[in-house]
């Protein structure tokens, strides 16, 4: 019993005191250290580490030497040395198609650039039931967090159709109770796509009344505005109206200058933006980091041509008057932009033959027709939306607007990407690498921006914009969503000849503080979230 007594007296202090060992449970569940903190804010990085407990930030600074280690021995269950790189908060991209990522949940295209929330809806274009989009997420779990937009041509062609008029009192009332619904069951905003089928065909004043709905609930406005060649400021202006009549904040999507006769005036389209802001609304742009944009085929023909969808588009092609005035149409298109013939528009996925995939429309009419003169050009191009339509990348931007664009401090990187497979189509490089290209080329190459304001323009901004409130910084309380990096070799390696590369340079992706990429290959982990709108109810 003396021999015990010592050993009894030890039990009873260490229980006394707090002092456990194996039943103690660790004090976090990851910790980073040595790293060089870029928070998201756009202050100066700082040294020092970042502890994560049940998948949020819960210290950050310098913490002891032997923060893994506690009192009687006991050691966290992971600690990742950063080796003095970057450690910034996961990017969100504000700028998705990804209605079908629960076929492809890992998402990878978009965990190796550094992305941790995605919002999708853009465009017009979403889930129609927000609810139910959201809610798959329980049953059928993502690498990566999950927001979404109400898509204003998804309503609309659920109310009205594809017809070019007007929707009725009675639709337009119907309309907006599905954007009012859908920002109860957590959309973000109302989303609008209007040089798409069959947003093209609404007047300013349908989108305000729906726009109306979404901004009682505390939603943004985005929008594909209608126009981003020729006819670019007036587009923006609409944009503008519809935010300040609706009362609500107002983001444009994949800003550009699309138009030859306008390159080097974006100085204007960031003017009204400016001027907007004075105003006291809230404008904001979102970007992706190329000359060439990416959609499809269809939306280079005379709207007119789609009223009622591709079946009566056909059927008024078949008229060969009707042709011609088509082709007409778009030779007086292309010379106002000060585009010499369709070489600027390459084929990213055409199904009816895959080979044309990575070509150019004047490279694809020598194929086909033994030709490639303007008028073989145009028949190709309608032939092709005849048998389907395509998806394409047109090189029609010029390199001093995107870098003037990307300067200014209400700019947002987004890739206006969806999610990839490896080698399917020749899609556009941006879904690879966007992000990485930012950090890269125009942060440590061109030394445009800074690095601390380039991850502001990722992280921070965007959450601030989409009204997500615990991400987009490294702050305690947060949520542990984190990308480490090398700046010094942080590069993009998708090109539009070969796409379907990940950049380099990112170490770890962490997604609610568990590891999702591990610098070589995805771990399996899918602990994304679903991301709610303030007008969500419970």
């Amino acid at each position: 019993m003396h021999k015990l007594a010592p050993l009894l007296i030890v039990s009873i202090l260490i229980s006394s005191f707090g002092f456990t060992f194996a039943q103690s449970e660790p004090p976090y569940d990851l910790v980073i250290t040595n790293a060089r903190i870029v928070d998201g804010t756009g202050n100066p990085w700082f040294r020092g580490s970042i502890a994560i407990k049940d998948g949020r930030i819960v210290k950050v600074g310098r913490l002891p030497p032997d923060v893994g280690v506690i009192i009687g021995g006991y050691r966290v269950q992971k600690t990742i040395d950063a080796h003095g790189q970057i450690v910034a908060p996961g990017f969100i991209d504000v700028h998705v198609h990804t209605e079908d990522i629960f076929d492809n949940p890992k998402a990878e295209n978009f965990v190796r650039m550094g992305v941790t929330s995605l919002v999708t809806g853009n465009c017009g274009g979403s889930d129609l039931d927000i609810g139910a989009f959201l809610d798959r997420i329980k049953t059928k779990p993502l690498a990566v967090n999950i927001a979404s937009l109400i898509g204003h041509n998804t309503v609309r062609s659920k109310v009205v159709g594809l017809d070019d008029r007007a929707p009725t009192a009675d639709e337009q009332r119907r309309m907006n109770a599905y954007v009012e619904q859908a920002m109860k069951d957590g959309a973000v905003g109302f989303s609008t796509g209007l040089i798409y089928l069959p947003g093209t065909f609404a007047k300013t004043e349908e989108v305000v009344e729906m726009a109306k709905a979404a901004s009682r609930h505390g939603g943004i406005y985005t929008s594909h505005i209608r126009d981003e060649g020729t006819e670019v400021v007036k587009a923006i202006e609409e944009a503008i109206n519809i935010g300040e009549q609706a009362n609500m904040p107002v983001e444009i999507s994949h800003f550009k200058i699309q138009s030859g006769a306008l390159w080097g005036k974006s100085a204007t389209t960031i003017g009204l933006v400016e001027a907007a802001r004075k105003r006291g609304l809230t404008v904001t742009v979102d970007q992706y980091a190329y000359t060439a944009s990416s959609t499809n085929l269809d939306s280079r023909l005379p709207t007119w041509v789609n009223a009622g969808g591709r079946t009566e588009g056909k059927k008024r092609l078949g008229d060969i008057a009707t042709r011609k005035k088509v082709a007409d149409e778009m030779k007086d298109e292309l010379k106002k932009k000060k585009f010499k013939d369709l070489s600027y528009a390459y084929v990213a996925s055409y199904r009816p033959n895959p080979e044309f995939n990575g070509k150019n429309i004047k490279e694809i009419a020598k194929i086909a027709r033994g030709k490639d003169n303007l008028d073989a050009q145009i028949e190709q191009f309608i032939e092709m939306y005849e048998k389907g339509g395509a998806g394409m990348v047109y090189h029609g931007m010029y390199e001093p607007d995107v870098q003037n664009i990307m300067k200014q401090p209400f700019t947002m990187i987004a890739s206006d990407s969806g999610v990839q497979r490896l080698d399917q189509g020749m899609p556009h490089p941006r879904g690879y690498g966007d992000n990485v290209r930012v950090l890269g080329h125009y942060v440590r190459e061109l030394k445009l921006i800074t690095l601390e304001d380039a991850i502001r323009k990722m992280t921070s901004l965007p959450a601030q914009t989409f009204g997500i409130h615990d991400r987009g910084l490294i702050r305690e309380g947060f949520a542990a969503d984190l990308v480490i990096f090398d700046e010094n070799t942080i590069t993009d390696r998708a090109t539009y000849d070969k796409p379907h590369q990940y950049g380099e340079g990112i170490s770890n992706v962490i997604v609610n503080g568990s590891v999702v990429f591990d610098g070589t290959q995805m771990t399996g982990a899918m602990p994304g979230q679903a991301i709610y709108g303030p007008g969500k109810e419970h």
